[in-house]
C-alpha cells in the first residue's frame, strides 16, 4: 500500500522540478515591435502621400499604360451622377463598343475587399474598348469636326442670291486658324 503514495509523492516531485525549471507566467508575451515606433512609421508613410496630394501630382484617374493589354483602349466614362446611375448613357458606350474592366483583371486598383466587380472611382467607371475602333471612332470626329468648320467657312464667304459676290479682296472675310493662349482672369 506504501507504492501508491510512493508514485503520488514521485509526481509531485516531478512536476516540481519542472516548475523550478521554466518559471509559469501569467503576463501575455510581448509584443515585438514598439506602438510608438509603428505609428512613427505609418505616420511618415501617410505625411509621404499628404505631399504628393497636396502638390497636385496625383492623379487618381491614372492608369500605367504597361498594364492595358495590347490592342486595348481603357478610359473612364460616366456611370454614376450625385450616386445616381444613367442607365440611358451606359447603353450608349455599349452600343459604342465599352465594356467595364473587371477588377480581377487588376485587383490592385481597387480595395482588398470590395465586393464590386468593376473598377470604379469617383463615380467614373473604366471601360475598354478595341483600339481599332477607337481609331475610327476619332477620325469620324475629326472629320465631323472640319466639315462643320468647312460649312461656317462657305456661310461666311457667301452672299445671299442678287447681292454682291465677295471676289474682291477687301470684301473676302479674312479667317485665320490659329491657336492663342486665352487669358484667365483672376
Amino acid at each position: 500500500m506504501n507504492t501508491p503514495v510512493a508514485s503520488k509523492k514521485g509526481m509531485f516531485a516531478k512536476a516540481a522540478a519542472s516548475a523550478a525549471e521554466e518559471p509559469v507566467s501569467i503576463r501575455p508575451p510581448m509584443r515585438d515591435d514598439d506602438p510608438r515606433a509603428r505609428a512613427a512609421q505609418r505616420a511618415a508613410e501617410l505625411r509621404g502621400h499628404l505631399e504628393e496630394d497636396i502638390a497636385g501630382s496625383v492623379d487618381e484617374f491614372y492608369v500605367d499604360p504597361d498594364v492595358i493589354p495590347d490592342g486595348w483602349t481603357y478610359e473612364w466614362k460616366m456611370f454614376t451622377v450625385y450616386n445616381a446611375e444613367d442607365p440611358t448613357h451606359q447603353v450608349k458606350l455599349a452600343r459604342e463598343g465599352w465594356t467595364a474592366v473587371p477588377v480581377s483583371r487588376h485587383p490592385n486598383m481597387m480595395p482588398h475587399n470590395t465586393t464590386s466587380s468593376v473598377i470604379l472611382r469617383d463615380g467614373m467607371l473604366l471601360m475598354e474598348c478595341p483600339t481599332e475602333i477607337v481609331k475610327e471612332r476619332q477620325a469620324f470626329e475629326r472629320k465631323k469636326a472640319r466639315m462643320q468648320v468647312m460649312a461656317k467657312e462657305e456661310q461666311l464667304a457667301g452672299t445671299p442670291d442678287g447681292t454682291l459676290t465677295r471676289d474682291h479682296r477687301d470684301a473676302r472675310p479674312q479667317i485665320k486658324k490659329s491657336y492663342e493662349a486665352m487669358l484667365i482672369p483672376e
